[in-house]
């Protein structure tokens, strides 16, 4: 089946966020996709964190989240909605993932749960623990291409976590980012290789592209990589729509070959060598 990705600059202004995700949608279904990926923050993208909060509003509120649910009903298409800035029930952000499936019903949610508070050699530095509220579960969905595991950006550098999505049967790892450029350039493909072959499934990594109207810039190179660890799409720097094709038989076969999932066992505590 096929999987469309889409690659975006986001911008501060959500209704133009909107109607680039829409016409993905209706483009995704038109070249056969069974369903469509888009980044992490899809909705907005705004370091200014005062202007950021005039657009963030809750989930169930979210203009964005009501068009995307339209425009998946009216095409009669899955979404995976890489992440939205929503508000959370404490009043602080959250960085949330949403599956959406073909009737425009939310079939599942996620919060971000690693952070982003690093200083970088290029003298940027991040603090999204200073306005975000990070999640507490572990989430899988059902979707016609096979069991998602959700994760996104930052979450990609906890091995744990795909442990447990896989572990629960995960044979799709879902990765929306919006990787710094530096960061990207240096871990984002060796990473998601990474992730795909230890855990015997499929990565779709959706990601944001170039310059934005905040400032900031990041990476693009949207990648699927299929169980063996090899490429099967990369979307370079420039924004826009790609198609892979996932074939759930290559995961069965992946796992036949090294059962690295049946092989797992239990860390014991490290002993400290005297």
């Amino acid at each position: 089946m096929k999987a469309a990705l889409l690659q975006m600059t986001s911008g501060i202004d959500p209704a133009a966020n909107a109607r680039t995700i829409v016409s993905a949608v209706a483009e995704a279904k038109a070249a056969g996709a069974a369903m469509l990926f888009t980044p992490e923050m899809s909705n907005l993208i705004d370091r200014d964190r005062d202007r950021a909060a005039e657009s963030v509003v809750r989930a169930e509120d979210d203009p964005v989240l009501a068009a995307v649910r339209g425009a998946a009903a009216e095409q009669g298409l899955w979404v995976h909605l890489g992440s939205l800035a929503v508000l959370a029930d404490d009043g602080r952000f959250a960085n949330r993932s949403f599956v959406i499936d073909d009737t425009g019903a939310i079939r599942a949610t996620y919060d971000k749960l690693h952070l982003f508070d690093v200083d970088l050699p290029t003298g940027e530095s991040w603090r999204e623990s200073a306005a975000y509220a990070p999640g507490e579960r572990a989430v899988t969905a059902e979707t016609p291409l096979g069991t998602l595991g959700l994760s996104i950006c930052y979450d990609l550098r906890f091995p744990a976590l795909f442990q447990a999505l896989s572990g629960a049967g995960a044979t799709i790892l879902a990765v929306p980012a919006a990787f710094t450029v530096p960061t990207g350039m240096a871990h984002w493909h060796t990473l998601l290789r990474a992730r795909a072959i230890e855990s015997a499934a499929f990565v779709v990594a959706a990601a944001q592209v170039g310059n934005h109207d905040d400032g900031r810039a990041t990476y693009g190179h949207s990648l699927v990589i299929d169980p063996w660890g090899g490429v099967l799409l990369d979307m370079g720097s420039e924004a826009g729509l790609g198609f892979a094709e996932i074939d759930p038989a290559r995961v069965a076969d992946t796992r036949a070959r090294i059962p690295v999932l049946a092989h797992r066992r239990a860390i014991p505590p490290v002993e400290a060598a005297r």
